[in-house]
């Protein structure tokens, strides 16, 4: 199992690491041709416009789709932006999931939060919440298709769905001490 991680901008030593608990290698993302032999692709969080346009000028936005089309993707906080159809504004996006996504819909940094989240789809996630870390944070306005709520807040708002092997989740897991996203990642790109 080799998972990729893009490494243009932004948490992706963080997302290594995790996968590195997991007893994973990981293998940094910068062009193309470093997506080969790869099982699935974290796109960590940063900078949304700085990494659509780093993907567009290194030539990755197509090779990225066409990987998609066979392979599993997560896209963390930034990543779940540049993974949405619909994001209310023009910049460069994968545009994978059928989701519309509000980019910092919490606020600035300085409105940076943290939220225990209740995911079924985790092991013991019914039981044992997952520590969401949220740093100016997009919101999932809504998903359509084939694309499925999988997190919300206390207060309903929806902040991670699933599409068939898609993942897109609005907060920060690589910065929790907990696995279970990552695990879960696995598992899908597991198929």
């Amino acid at each position: 199992m080799r998972i990729g991680v893009l490494a243009l901008q932004g948490a992706f030593i963080e997302h290594i690491r995790k996968l590195g608990g997991l007893g994973l290698a990981a293998t940094e993302v910068r062009l193309p041709r470093d997506l080969q032999q790869l099982d699935g692709l974290i796109i960590p969080g940063g900078e949304s416009t700085a990494i659509g346009k780093l993907m567009d000028g290194y030539g990755l936005m197509d090779p990225v789709r066409e990987f998609a089309g066979q392979h599993a993707v997560w896209g963390t906080c930034a990543g779940m932006i540049v993974m949405a159809r619909e994001i209310g504004r023009e910049q460069p996006l994968l545009g994978l999931m059928d989701i519309a996504v509000e980019r910092n819909a919490f606020g600035r940094q300085i409105d940076s939060f943290e939220e225990a989240l209740t995911v079924e789809v985790l092991k013991d996630g019914a039981a044992r919440p997952f520590p969401g870390i949220f740093i100016r944070a997009p919101r999932l306005v809504h998903a359509r298709g084939q694309a499925r709520v999988i997190a919300r807040l206390a207060n309903g708002t929806a902040v991670a769905a699933v599409e068939g092997r898609w993942l897109a989740t609005s907060f920060h897991p690589e910065l929790s001490t907990d696995l279970r996203f990552h695990e879960y990642f696995v598992e899908i790109a597991r198929g």
